[in-house]
């Protein structure tokens, strides 16, 4: 895969880059998206937002649930549930089904055609856009006779940064 295909360079792994900016425009593209869509991104959203963005490892919902409890006693497994529906309705983040945790979405606006690298020693994950990836499944499941309701394609191994270490 080279940049010319419009994924990412497997150099510019997360670790490459100022992440404390990489929140702070996930925090700003979902304030403008919500207010778009006419939806709220209320405080609790945003804050599990926030959570999930803290790393590019995906985070599942009793990780956040427990710093949640930190700030705010009343938190419950329910509430952090239906913050995440809304932000995978919204595609703010996705859902990493192998790990059964989160990542945020780093352009909700666009629509998905790719896949996840996760990295099994630090736990990164990144998503990658690859239209290619996307019409291979989809013309394989139509020759088969069937039809995707949700695509996560999840690709597991070592990372730039992993691999020279």
């Amino acid at each position: 895969m080279s940049a010319d295909d419009g994924a990412a360079p497997l150099d510019e792994w997360p670790g490459d880059h100022n992440h404390e900016h990489c929140i702070a425009d996930a925090l700003d593209r979902a304030e403008e998206l919500c207010a778009g869509k006419g939806v709220r991104l209320t405080e609790l959203r945003r804050r599990v937002l926030e959570l999930i963005w803290d790393s590019h490892k995906p985070v599942g919902a009793y990780a956040i649930l427990d710093t949640l409890k930190d700030d705010q006693r009343s938190a419950a497994p329910p509430t952090v549930y239906r913050a995440l529906d809304f932000l995978i309705e919204h595609r703010l983040v996705h859902r990493i089904q192998s790990l059964n945790a989160f990542v945020g979405c780093a352009d909700p606006d666009h629509p998905h055609a790719g896949f996840f690298l996760i990295c099994n020693e630090c736990g990164d994950a990144v998503e990658i856009e690859d239209e290619n990836v996307d019409r291979v499944v989809t013309a394989t499941a139509k020759d088969r006779g069937f039809d995707i309701s949700t695509q996560i394609v999840e690709a597991t191994g070592r990372c730039p940064q992993c691999r020279t270490a």
